[in-house]
């Protein structure tokens, strides 16, 4: 530790001669490397017990120091300057800026701690627009990995240890070893998650795909050994055979063997499948991670946080049961942010009470648990999602009466009965609240209903298509004016709303020949 700070001290006299000539980048460079040095030594003082330890507060506030500020004079500078610089473009309006700029502050110590060849670094975006842009900033928060002054996206988590880990196998340490019985139990109480891979001999073939692997992967820890009694510190069942593969979660379903091809690809498709808990909460830092699991079909249980902590037993049984074939996420239902989007797909945005849902990502199916959401009632709805046999939800208003009504209004628990089923011709208009030009559209209806009242084989309607759907409505635009032809329901003929009522009146007597109605409007 004492030769860190010599040689820290000795570069650091060394650039202070060589950057006398340029007094003013000289001042600049001079006061970053005092304060990192003062970082520094604080950090050796502390493992030294020259000091007491820090508050959560204080903690922040020096891993903070170590971040270094960019701004207009710096930033091109520092990241051609470094081998390797991360940068978090933020904005300090900006509530996810916020709530990454602690995680990655914290990051910074523990990367700082282990060596890594990295300088991390900061830009208030907003207050800096042309740095901002000299980086490639877009939006916030952005985090960048500049290797040689060339930029690459951040493809990791959002936590301090997604972030550490994210940098380390992008700066050279893919895979972290462990040799002694003291390392293997230092690293079980740092990570929670991380793919053990034991070998005889750190060489072979399936040793390269396991690294190959590592490499390729962006947010799992993995950690090689040698030898069976490291192996058994982290992973206690596993049997001496010289080569293995598993990977540890710090949950009920903690251990997970690996027993498929050593090849890259089907490594990393056996952690993309097992990374994730039994039951992951959705949060919006990452929400991108969930949404990429290659483990398509999801469940989604919206609840409040007391509700959910009776279920989450009965979760993790279920969620046992359908390992790598459902995934299982908790949504706060209080969470506007990310509730309300997906209930708004049920109609469901108002409700508070738990609701479980599923979504098939690879076909845009949903479905609903119509029933109490009871361990039993949880594992027949998965099952018939497995096998195929469920049906997809369709969202639906209440059933209205139509029996004084000249323009009937349909639903989606209606529109067989009431459009495809029916022996009568249907004029149906499909509108949204929100529809700027739906107004003027529904005039027209309501005039063209009057007009067509003698005729007992054409009936008016309309749907609420933000409310309602049905596998046959497939419309993007609104309002849409649709003629279902009592002999061809299954090809609706579009009308254009933009017609005047003479124009549709006769778009209709075209398509329908229609008997007993007025030529004139």
């Amino acid at each position: 530790m004492n030769t860190r700070k010599s040689t820290l001290r000795f570069v650091f006299v060394l650039l202070s001669l060589l950057l006398v000539l340029k007094s003013t980048v000289a001042t600049e460079v001079e006061d970053e490397l005092e304060e990192l040095l003062a970082v520094d030594e604080e950090v050796e003082r502390e493992a030294e017990g020259g000091v007491e330890k820090l508050s959560e507060a204080e903690a922040l506030s020096k891993a903070q120091r170590i971040v270094v500020e960019l701004n207009n004079d710096n930033t091109e500078r520092v990241v051609n300057g470094n081998e390797f610089v991360l940068v978090l473009g933020y904005a300090p309006w900006c509530p996810r800026s916020a709530e990454l700029m602690p995680h990655f502050a914290e990051s910074a110590t523990s990367l700082r701690e282990l060596g890594t060849p990295l300088l991390m670094a900061k830009l208030d975006a907003d207050r800096f627009p042309k740095p901002a842009s000299f980086l490639g900033v877009k939006g916030f928060p952005t985090l960048l990995l500049f290797v040689n002054g060339t930029s690459q996206p951040y493809s990791g988590g959002f936590t301090a240890d997604d972030i550490v880990i994210w940098v380390r196998k992008k700066t050279g340490t893919p895979v972290i070893r462990l040799s002694s019985v003291v390392e293997a139990e230092e690293f079980l109480r740092k990570y929670q998650t991380f793919l053990l891979g034991q070998f005889d001999k750190f060489q072979g073939p399936d040793y390269e795909e396991f690294v190959s692997a590592a490499k390729y992967d962006n947010e799992t820890q993995f950690v090689e050994v040698n030898k069976v009694e490291l192996a058994q510190v982290l992973y206690p069942a596993i049997k001496p055979t010289g080569r293995f593969l598993g990977i540890v979660k710090s949950e009920p379903e903690r251990y997970t063997a690996y027993d498929g091809a050593f090849t890259r690809n089907k490594i990393l498709e056996f952690v993309g499948y097992n990374k994730f808990p039994l039951v992951t909460k959705l949060t919006e830092m990452n929400s991108i991670r969930v949404y990429a699991s290659p483990v398509k079909l999801q469940v989604l249980v919206f609840a409040n946080s007391d509700d959910f902590k009776n279920l989450l037993d009965p979760l993790q049984y279920v969620a046992r049961t359908f390992k790598s074939k459902i995934m299982f996420i908790y949504v706060d239902i209080n969470d506007e942010n990310l509730a309300k989007p997906f209930l708004t797909l049920f109609g469901l945005e108002e409700s508070k009470n738990t609701v479980v849902a599923a979504f098939d990502n690879g076909m845009s199916s949903k479905y609903l648990l119509e029933s109490k959401p009871t361990q039993s009632n949880i594992e027949d709805f998965c099952n018939k999602l497995v096998q195929g046999s469920s049906s997809p939800y369709f969202k639906s208003q209440p059933i209205p009466d139509n029996t004084e009504a000249s323009v009937h209004v349909i639903v989606g628990k209606t529109f067989d009965d009431e459009i495809l089923s029916s022996k009568k011709d249907v004029l149906l208009e499909v509108f949204t609240p929100w529809c700027i030009n739906c107004e003027a559209t529904r005039k027209q209806v309501e005039k063209l209903a009057k007009h067509y009242k003698g005729s007992s084989n054409l009936i008016f309607a309309r749907i609420d298509a933000s409310m309602n759907e049905h596998p046959s409505l497939q419309v993007n635009d609104y309002p849409t004016l649709l003629l279902y032809r009592a002999d061809d329901k299954a090809n609706p003929i579009k009308l254009y709303t933009k017609s005047s009522l003479k124009e549709l009146a006769a778009s209709i007597n075209k398509y329908l020949k229609a008997k007993n109605v007025k030529d004139e409007l």
